[in-house]
């Protein structure tokens, strides 16, 4: 009985150059996955890409897998032949039971072909021209001339100026030469890739390779096996130095060389090894004191969209929906107010507008990481003229708490990080985002999305609470570590 011949496809392929076990877990235990979030993140990125790409093109067809993608076969066919005039979208070809379907196909007018692979980055990546290169092979081997196969990437520059307007939202990187010397080793990665299919599990060990170009669904799996690691791992060394140790076979904290770390990887060296905390109290409140009062703390959630849904904004454009701020008085009172706008409108000028009401005019305004705080004030300061001068002089009294933790404060519990979810257990405060609704930035994100995309109102009300919660805990949290930073204590 022979063997069953196992379809392939530009994804498979893929999966296949990034590691051969992969591949054949996908086509035979694909139950093993492990889907994350942002894996579906990326995929809803892609498709609503792909869609935009396509409405460039009103005159495009689209060739539906319906009732398969035999059919899809056949309409390309058909479509190609009558020399349809616009684009065709996801046009199906197959050669040697690889199946291929191109983002966009259009005739050159020359007896050629031109053909886009569209891709939601906003640059070409090396790890594309694989997808370009097998659809290109499969395309000359039904006997077409491709005369052109770019890679069509969002143009970070684009400003949305007039709502609905995509034009220039995409630029074309023209990769024909580039790919021509992986079009010539397609027939032996196919040939390679079918062999894989046919044989047992490959036994190939975890590395590096498992995270790219993208995690992989089955790391898991691969890596069920493997003893337990050191308590202390030599990642927890910040700056790249776990990596460096790592490359010279050492996989202990206890066991690097403390005369090779910097001065920030010894701290974390030293305060693992003895398990005492490290805390420099007089150079931390020698800083913090120097800030003045009232002290002001500022948080922001923002929300970054492919695709610019507001006039004015840019792709991945970092937009603030959500604020919150705390404002401590040097006599210990403390007032909060917060913003969140979950109405789906462009939240900037009433974000702006909030900012300049609810934030007084004197005093350090506290923030943990102040270059993404100050940027986001900065960009609305652009897009609002006349809130410029207000916003501005927000911005130019942001401090930011972050690099005196760094530098006056570790814990060995924060495992190399100083994030602020890391940090905040080892203050010994009762405050956590393990029993929140909304306990991350991404979950914000997510929470923002669902509310403004036709959510009933019970659940936009949970998620509108969930938001407020998480916010206010970032900046409560921040009132709680400059206070255990300089020695005193204010936990709740």
């Amino acid at each position: 009985m022979s063997k069953r011949r196992h379809g392939l496809s530009k994804s498979r392929i893929t999966a296949f150059e990034q590691c051969e076990k992969r591949l054949w877990l996908t086509v035979h235990r694909s139950e093993l996955a492990e889907e994350d979030a942002a894996a579906q993140t990326r995929f809803s990125i892609g498709h609503a890409v792909g869609d935009a790409a396509c409405a460039m093109h009103p005159d495009g067809l689209m060739v539906a897998a319906e009732p398969d993608l035999a059919a899809a076969l056949d309409t390309t066919a058909k479509l190609m032949a009558e020399g349809v005039a616009g684009p065709i979208f996801e046009a199906t070809l197959e050669y040697d039971g690889v199946l291929v379907r191109f983002d966009l196909l259009w005739s050159d007018g020359r007896g050629g072909w031109c053909a886009a692979e569209v891709k939601s980055s906003t640059s070409r990546k090396d790890y594309h021209l694989g997808d370009l290169a097998t659809q290109i092979w499969v395309a000359q081997q039904n006997g077409l001339k491709i005369s052109s196969a770019a890679i069509r990437h969002i143009d970070s520059s684009f400003v949305l100026r007039r709502e609905g307007d995509l034009f220039g939202l995409f630029a074309d990187a023209e990769s024909l030469d580039e790919v021509a010397p992986l079009i010539a080793t397609r027939a032996a990665v196919v040939a390679a890739a079918r062999q894989t299919l046919d044989g047992a599990e490959p036994e190939r060990a975890p590395s590096d390779h498992c995270q790219s170009p993208f995690p992989c669904e089955f790391e898991a799996y691969c890596r069920r096996h493997e003893p337990p690691g050191p308590e202390w791992p030599v990642t927890v060394l910040p700056q790249g130095g776990g990596k460096k140790w790592l490359e010279r076979g050492v996989t202990d904290l206890m066991d690097v060389d403390a005369s090779a770390l910097n001065s920030t990887q010894l701290r974390v060296y030293e305060a693992t090894r003895s398990g005492e905390l490290f805390h420099d109290v007089d150079g931390a409140k020698e800083t913090i004191d120097g800030w003045g009062w009232p002290r002001i703390y500022l948080d922001f959630e923002t929300i970054a969209f492919a695709i610019p849904r507001w006039v004015g904004t840019r792709p991945y454009m970092q937009v603030p929906f959500q604020f919150s701020v705390h404002v401590e008085q040097s006599n210990g009172a403390v007032g909060h107010s917060e913003f969140l706008s979950l109405d789906g409108s462009d939240p900037r000028r009433v974000c702006a507008e909030a900012l300049i009401s609810q934030i007084p005019d004197a005093g350090p305004v506290i923030t943990y990481n102040a270059p993404f705080e100050r940027s986001r004030i900065v960009e609305l300061a652009a897009a609002f003229p006349d809130l410029e001068p207000q916003l501005t002089a927000i911005a130019e009294r942001i401090v930011d708490l972050l690099p005196v933790t760094r530098k006056h404060w570790y814990h060995r519990d924060q495992r190399g990080s100083w994030s602020i979810k890391k940090v905040l257990p080892t203050l010994g405060a009762e405050l956590g985002y393990d029993k929140l609704e909304v306990a991350d930035g991404g979950q914000a994100q997510a929470a923002y999305l669902e509310a403004i995309s036709g959510a009933d109102d019970a659940r936009v009300r949970v998620l509108r609470d969930g938001l407020l919660a998480y916010c206010k805990l970032d900046t409560e949290a921040m009132i709680v570590l400059a206070h255990r930073l300089c020695g005193t204590e204010r936990l709740q």
